[in-house]
């Protein structure tokens, strides 16, 4: 007779390669014919709604690393939410208005002066919507579940209509106004910039000190004494109005070098080295505030500079007398509004110097460095000039470096709300907590918003112009505009005039002859995307605002939770979001910032083409994504193997249930084995860690959970220890019933659980299963953790068994090293205890030889009485030697009691009884 036969062994179809490149389209083509998301949502229609509300990436290119892990978290998320109670619409979207746009269809060899801009906006908007497909397309590669078809792109009609209502109930509060006033300027784009689009990078920046000579000393000063100013931007030097020193800082008048120089006191030192002054000597100190509309001379031109107080001045750097542009810089601007300066700014649109620079006009504003500085040295007014290395405002978009320039722009006010910013930042939860403190220092600091853009490819501000030059901004003309771009988009703004944009027969005292003209700036794209609470969350019926999470990267502090915070406040009084999460950067294997000059960049589409989406979601699940995070093929060739364990692991669940029957087969708690029940515990204590890890958005300790219970309890423990009684026992023996009950319950509970990460794995599993008409994990709720009575008794006792097992474990590797025996099998163990743990290991209900893989299980004396040979640990000591008897043919333990039947001569009389209770007809 071939014994094998009679071995109950694992039957499954499920593979053990996952080959899902190839594999998970094909379970997405299932997904997209059963239309699995409006099942979902059909299935969870009646519950409390939980809504993330998607940050909109950029239309433009393919995906990189970033974009996937934003994505999976959120998916991972909202498949969480909608296994546990909530009904969780998710609607991508994108956000496709901006110069990227415009650039790429520049490279395209699309001339822009060679058509109307409405010609050129309706191109923008075709290159837009091939982004989005192409993009769409690898979302869904990945396995992000949400309503695709049916997206939010900010170019849409209805969204654009949305914006312009959340522009005029601004505008209706008084929140929008026009100023000339100093804003990021980029001259490589020619437009305005927004705090959030500004990055910084090293530059070599020229460091100059500049004497001018006092003009009216208005008896504090004298004519003979100087004023010492210090810049980095020379060629800011034309545009100079003033002189800035601090109210309460001491000022002294030194003698070096044979003159007579004005610096803050507790910078002399500083400067006298720089400019390397001998026999420094102070002639008298006076008080910051005595010097308030002193005048000096201007180096270059004939005029003066106004000697004016400002806060903003510190004593962290230069001399205490700073050059005050009004035209080039905030706080020059500010302190010249209130001294009643002219605003100057000396760059045009693309950064070349105007005729207001005098003879430098012509000059792109970083040549003007070098002449500038030797008509000071000429006129002898430059001290010393140096260079040095420092961070620097850059375009986020071209790379290049901004400046500061006062332009006529449209602004939203910050100031005129902030107190109640900071309170909905207060009433906001955050993950991680340190993102509030973030937030609102952000808000706390920053000036008002310019929102105004001087592109093409956006949204206009809908403002029109009487012929008197008064803005027209009225509830009326809102709604009108809305109404157009609801029905026409807004490219109807470039293809009407402002005449025709007007309510019919409107009439306005500032233009007397019925003519109008419109505003031609578009918005900040932080506007659309600042206004999709409005154009999505308040739009979609199926949505509702505010949203109860908005996760995005880091930089969104002062990105879109920032751009997106203000609106919502100013139109409404609250934050358009209940939660805020933030994750870090991907970064390369070394840590550094990929980029294709370094060539470290790993693209979304390379992982899945090798790997496959599932193993792309469990590397996200794996890493603390509250910080920067790290990737590498190494890496990813790791997460692969922790995804090889998780499938065979699945597999040998489901193979060992080939003749399970839930209905018939499974064993009530109350009836199973202390073993099983322990094993069920330990399976309820894991379903509760990962259902608190899910809530607390901890997919890392979901991660880490999954891998210890599959490798620690199962693996290494439950499924090891269940060969010997699932293969061997006779199919119905309660025994095998019992771990069966277990095992199906564990397979149950690890695709529920483990849907939300690798759902294609636990889909393509679940579709091997026998006992349930239900056609996808995701249509399932997560398992609830349970408790028993006897659970804490029995957590007590196993773990001191546990505990035992693991020194028997220890003895039997020391055993195999000491080549005493191979397997496990050909073991007798002895075990020394005290007289308590002796008392449980007499427990005649557990088979300790089993627990312990061994043929022989004794237990021997005291500890104090083990031989010297023992491996001894926790009070207990083991001894390790070959079993006595024979080896069973079909168990393979060693035993004295095979041969005890005749007919079966090379069975042990366990295995006997079996093969002559259950397989006489294969005799």
């Amino acid at each position: 007779m071939d014994y094998k036969n009679t071995l109950l062994m694992p039957k499954t179809d499920f593979p053990m390669r996952g080959n899902l490149p190839n594999n998970e389209p094909k379970i997405q083509d299932k997904w997209n014919e059963m239309d699995i998301n409006k099942l979902v949502l059909e299935r969870t229609k009646d519950r409390t709604p939980f809504i993330l509300h998607d940050g909109p990436p950029y239309a433009n290119g393919d995906l990189h690393m970033g974009h996937a892990l934003n994505k999976v978290l959120k998916d991972m998320i909202n498949r969480h939410r909608s296994m546990t109670g909530y009904f969780v619409p998710y609607v991508p979207g994108w956000d496709t208005h901006g110069l990227p746009i415009e650039q790429a269809l520049t490279k395209k060899g699309h001339d822009r002066k060679k058509m109307s801009v409405a010609e050129f906006r309706e191109l923008c908007m075709q290159y837009a919507y091939e982004q989005v497909n192409n993009q769409r397309e690898q979302f869904r590669r990945i396995g992000v579940r949400g309503d695709w078809e049916n997206p939010y792109i900010t170019l849409n009609p209805e969204f654009e209509a949305r914006q312009i209502g959340v522009f005029g109930r601004m505008a209706e509060k008084g929140y929008i106004y026009k100023g000339l006033k100093p804003v990021y300027w980029s001259p490589s784009s020619e437009s305005a910039l927004a705090e959030a689009e500004i990055e910084y990078a090293n530059v070599t920046s020229p460091s100059i000190y500049v004497a001018f000579a006092v003009e009216d000393g208005k008896g504090v000063v004298n004519q003979d004494e100087k004023f010492i100013i210090w810049t980095t931007t020379p060629w800011t030097i034309p545009a100079n109005l003033g002189i800035s020193v601090n109210p309460e800082f001491t000022y002294v008048v030194v003698k070096a070098n044979n003159q007579k120089y004005i610096v803050a006191k507790d910078l002399l030192e500083d400067v006298a080295q720089k400019l390397g002054f001998e026999n420094v000597e102070i002639d008298r100190e006076i008080s910051g505030a005595d010097l308030e509309n002193v005048t000096a001379k201007h180096p270059l031109f004939d005029r003066t500079s106004l000697v004016m107080l400002g806060d903003h001045v510190t004593a962290e750097a230069g001399t205490g007398c700073v050059h005050t542009a009004t035209g080039h810089g905030e706080d020059d601007y500010q302190v010249g509004k209130r001294y009643g300066l002219e605003t100057l700014s000396i760059v045009d649109n693309k950064g070349m110097m105007t005729e207001d620079a005098g003879e430098f006009a012509g000059l792109f504003y970083e040549k003007a460095n070098g002449p500038i500085c030797d008509k000071l040295e000429e006129v002898g007014a430059l001290l010393s000039k140096t260079f040095f290395e420092h961070s620097y405002p850059h375009d986020w978009r071209t790379k290049k470096p901004v400046i500061f320039r006062a332009t006529p722009q449209w602004f939203a006010s910050i100031e005129s709300f902030r107190g109640e910013l900071l309170q909905a930042i207060r009433d906001t939860n955050f993950t991680p907590v340190w993102g509030e403190t973030r937030l609102y220092n952000m808000i706390r600091d920053r000036g008002d918003w310019c929102i105004s853009r001087q592109r093409t490819w956006g949204v206009p501000i809908p403002v029109f112009y009487a012929e008197n030059g008064e803005e027209i901004i009225t509830k009326e003309t809102i709604e009108h505009v809305q109404n157009l771009f609801r029905e026409h988009g807004s490219n109807i703004w470039f293809q009407k005039t402002a005449k025709e944009l007007l309510p019919e027969g409107f009439t306005h005292p500032g233009s007397p002859n019925g003519e109008f003209t419109k505003e031609n700036d578009i918005m900040d794209v932080w506007f659309d995307s600042g206004s999709t609470h409005q154009g999505v969350l308040d739009e979609r019926p199926e949505l509702r605002y505010p949203a109860d999470l908005y996760l995005e990267g880091s930089d969104q502090y002062r990105g879109w939770f920032n751009s997106s915070l203000i609106t919502s406040v100013a139109i409404n009084g609250h934050a358009p979001y209940k939660g805020l999460l933030s994750h870090g950067f991907v970064l390369d294997g070394d840590g550094r910032k990929m980029s294709k000059s370094l060539g470290n960049i790993i693209a979304p589409s390379k992982v899945m083409n090798q790997y496959g989406a599932d193993i792309l979601r469990l590397w996200v699940a794996s890493v603390d994504y509250t910080a920067d995070v790290r990737i590498s093929m190494d890496m990813l060739k790791q997460v692969s193997e922790v995804y090889r364990k998780v499938r065979n692991t699945l597999k040998f669940l489901h193979g060992n249930l080939h003749d399970f029957n839930r209905e018939t087969d499974y064993v009530a708690y109350e009836d199973l084995r202390e073993v099983d029940q322990y094993m069920y515990m330990k399976l309820q204590q894991f379903i509760k860690t990962v259902r608190e890890a899910y809530d607390a958005y901890e997919f890392a300790t979901v991660y880490k959970a999954m891998n210890n219970f599959i490798s620690s309890d199962l693996s290494s423990f439950y499924l090891d220890l269940a060969k010997d009684v699932v293969y061997i026992e006779g199919y119905d023996q309660p025994a095998r019933r019992a771990m069966q009950s277990v095992i199906a319950d564990t397979l149950d509970a690890l695709l529920k659980l483990l849907s939300p990460i690798i759902p294609h794995t636990a889909d393509e599993m679940w579709s091997y299963l026998e006992d349930t008409d239900v056609p996808s994990v995701q249509l399932t709720d997560m398992p609830d953790a349970v408790s028993k009575d006897n659970f804490e008794t029995l957590d007590e006792k196993w773990s001191r068994i546990m505990e035992i097992r693991s020194v028997v474990l220890k003895a039997l590797e020391q055993a195999r090293n000491h080549k005493v025996i191979g397997k496990s099998l050909e073991a007798k163990v002895t075990v020394y205890c005290d007289e308590q743990t002796t008392a449980l290991l007499q427990d005649p209900t557990i088979n300790f030889a089993q627990l312990s893989i061994v043929s022989q299980f004794v237990v021997g004396g005291l500890t104090s009485e083990a031989p010297d040979s023992a491996v001894e640990q926790d009070g207990i000591a083991v001894t390790v030697e070959k079993a006595e008897g024979e080896k069973c043919e079909r168990c393979w333990t060693i035993s004295e009691t095979v041969g005890s039947n005749e007919q079966h001569p090379t069975l042990c009389a366990h295995c006997a009884e079996v093969v002559e209770g259950y397989y006489v007809e294969a005799e």
